[in-house]
């Protein structure tokens, strides 16, 4: 292909991509008024959940190498945040790590890359990216799943979205947690001997509870069942694990007063010290941006 030609094609490429990012189309860009940012282009630091969420919703997940970006003029780019540019990427695939239908050898998609103080954007071609997207509306285009979808592709981050991807896919990967139901409390025949079963609501309907137990003179012990019955296998889940992941950035920070309501206040007072047992325990999510 010559150099005249190519510039046809990419000059094509981004009039047929700005078309399509009309809001039913394009909506990571068109539609959400509450964009994410980044505060540079090598977001160091990314934390577990913060790939986990990006991960979890993008049916295509590949390695590029980008070839060249088209910085789309402002009359042009619609709605982008304050302190970005609307990029038109080019760039070569080099790795499909999850994307059933496949991927394009080359595609193109929109980026809004954040800017220095002088206006500037980061310099990105020739750059090694990971991509968090769905296939577009042509073949070769995807879209990003958020403005800030695209990281750099270390080795270690690679390895770490591959982790993350196979936790998810596996056949007894934990569902997603959409909020507490009903807690149980029982007391024991001695002071400071109890013991609290908490339920979960799962969005695909899978049993999940925590359980707390008391003993007198002994730190509060608990765990959580995937299933029906708590057996005495069960065991807090692992920080930095996808179960960790769905419990520590989805569980209200207290437990709301629904889940208590056919208690007694006694019983309703103890369940709640005890889901504080369990929040506590899980600590911080670790969010650094805010998933769309």
């Amino acid at each position: 292909m010559t150099k005249k030609s190519a510039t046809r094609l990419t000059r094509f490429g981004l009039a047929c991509l700005i078309s399509a990012a009309s809001p039913a189309v394009f909506p990571a860009f068109a539609q959400n008024s509450k964009m994410v940012t980044q505060p540079s282009a090598n977001p160091a630091g990314l934390s577990y959940a913060d790939i986990a969420d990006m991960a979890d919703k993008a049916p295509l997940v590949a390695t590029v190498r980008i070839r060249n970006i088209i910085v789309i003029k402002p009359e042009q780019a619609g709605n982008v945040p304050p302190g970005h540019k609307r990029l038109f990427v080019e760039a070569d695939v080099s790795g499909l790590i999850r994307g059933e239908a496949g991927i394009s050898p080359l595609v193109t998609y929109l980026y809004d890359a954040p800017t220095d103080a002088k206006g500037r954007v980061p310099k990105l071609k020739k750059a090694q990216m990971i991509v968090f997207a769905r296939n577009g509306g042509r073949p070769g285009e995807i879209q990003l799943i958020a403005p800030d979808a695209q990281i750099p592709a270390t080795a270690a981050e690679v390895e770490r979205v591959k982790g993350i991807l196979s936790a998810l896919i596996a056949p007894n990967a934990p569902p997603r947690i959409t909020g507490l139901g009903d807690a149980f409390h029982v007391a024991g025949t001695i002071a400071g001997e109890g013991e609290t079963q908490i339920f979960l609501r799962t969005e695909n309907g899978d049993p999940v509870s925590l359980s707390i137990l008391r003993r007198p003179g002994q730190a509060p012990h608990w765990a959580v069942a995937l299933g029906e019955i708590m057996d005495e296998a069960a065991r807090p889940p692992e920080p930095g694990s996808l179960l960790w992941y769905r419990m520590a950035c989805s569980l209200p920070a207290t437990l709301p007063a629904r889940s208590v309501r056919t208690l007694s206040a006694q019983d309703a007072e103890a369940a709640r010290t005890d889901y504080g047992v369990v929040i506590a325990a899980l600590g911080a999510c670790g969010r650094t941006r805010t998933p769309s």
